[in-house]
C-alpha cells in the first residue's frame, strides 16, 4: 500500500475569506508535515456564510509561502467558467509554484447556493457534463504549448497558443469529482489523473470504484490518484486500504479559524 498522502481542505468563507490567513496556515501545514492544502471554489454559500474568497488569489498567495506542498482548487466547476481564462490561470499558477498545481474539477451543482441559477449559468446537468469535457480538451491543448485551434459545441479557441506552458508535463495534473454510483463521472476521471469521489459511506465502495477505475484504465493505475474527503474523527486507513492516495479532512462551510489550526497541530496522522 502506497503512502496515504494528506491536505487540508480549505472552504473560502468567513475567516477563510482572508488570502493572508489561508496563506499561513497552509505555510504552517506545509512545516507540520502536511503534503496538500486544497480549496473550495465557490461563488457563494448559504446563510449565515457571508465573506468568500477567490480561489485562484488565495492559492497563488499560498503558492508564494510555500515550497513542497501541492496546492489547488478542489473542486472548479469548468462548466462556469471560460476554458482559456482557465488555461491561463493554471499555466501561470503552475509556474508560480514550481509545478506544484492539481486542478480538480466537476460539473458544479445549484442546490448548496443556487449560484449557476444567481449567475445565469446552465442548469442542465448533461449539457454542463458536455461543457465541462469540452473545457478539459481546451486546456489538453492550451498546455501542450502548440496552437490551439478549438470549435465546438460551446467553445471556440481561434489559433491562439498558450505559452509560457505549465511546469508540469504533459500538463497540470487533473482529478475528476463526482459521485460513486454514477457511471459517467467515473468514465471521464478514468481518462484524467485522479478521482474525487462525493459522499463516500464506506471503504468497501471505494474499493469497487477503484476497481472500474482500474478496469477502464487496463490496470495502469500506479501514478493515479484517489483523494477522499472524509469527516473529522473518521480514520482514514481502512479507505487507503481500498485504495485511496489521499485523504482530506472535511471542513464545514464557515468553518473558525481556530477549529481550523485545531486540525492542523493535530497533524496529518491525526
Amino acid at each position: 500500500m502506497n503512502r496515504l498522502r494528506s491536505a487540508l481542505w480549505l472552504p473560502l468563507f468567513d475567516d477563510l475569506a482572508d488570502p493572508r490567513v489561508v496563506a499561513r496556515l497552509a505555510a504552517d501545514a506545509e512545516e507540520a508535515g502536511w503534503d496538500g492544502c486544497f480549496v473550495w471554489d465557490q461563488l457563494c454559500w448559504r446563510e449565515p456564510v457571508h465573506q468568500v474568497a477567490d480561489p485562484w488569489i488565495a492559492l497563488a498567495a499560498i503558492a508564494t509561502v510555500t515550497e513542497r506542498i501541492r496546492l489547488g482548487p478542489m473542486v472548479s466547476a469548468l462548466p462556469r467558467r471560460r476554458p482559456a481564462k482557465v488555461a491561463r490561470e493554471s499555466a501561470t499558477l503552475d509556474r508560480l509554484s514550481d509545478g506544484r498545481l492539481t486542478l480538480g474539477v466537476g460539473l458544479g451543482s445549484d442546490r448548496f447556493a443556487g449560484e449557476l441559477s444567481r449567475t445565469g449559468e446552465e442548469l442542465d446537468d448533461r449539457r454542463r457534463g458536455r461543457m465541462l469535457d469540452e473545457s478539459l480538451a481546451v486546456l489538453a491543448a492550451a498546455w501542450s504549448g502548440e496552437p490551439v485551434r478549438h470549435r465546438g459545441e460551446h467553445y471556440t479557441v481561434d489559433d491562439l497558443a498558450f505559452l509560457p506552458r505549465p511546469v508540469q508535463r504533459p500538463g497540470v495534473p487533473v482529478w475528476a469529482a463526482g459521485f460513486p454510483g454514477n457511471a459517467e463521472p467515473i468514465r471521464r476521471a478514468a481518462r484524467l489523473d485522479g478521482f474525487f469521489p462525493a459522499n463516500l459511506e464506506h471503504p468497501d465502495q471505494l474499493a469497487e470504484v477503484v476497481g472500474s477505475l482500474a478496469a477502464l484504465r487496463r490496470g495502469r493505475m500506479a501514478s493515479y490518484d484517489i483523494a477522499v474527503g472524509l469527516p473529522l474523527g473518521v480514520d482514514p486507513e481502512p479507505y487507503a486500504r481500498a485504495g485511496a492516495t489521499w485523504w482530506l479532512p472535511e471542513l464545514e462551510p464557515g468553518v473558525r479559524l481556530d477549529t481550523v489550526r485545531g486540525v492542523l497541530r493535530d497533524g496529518p496522522a491525526a
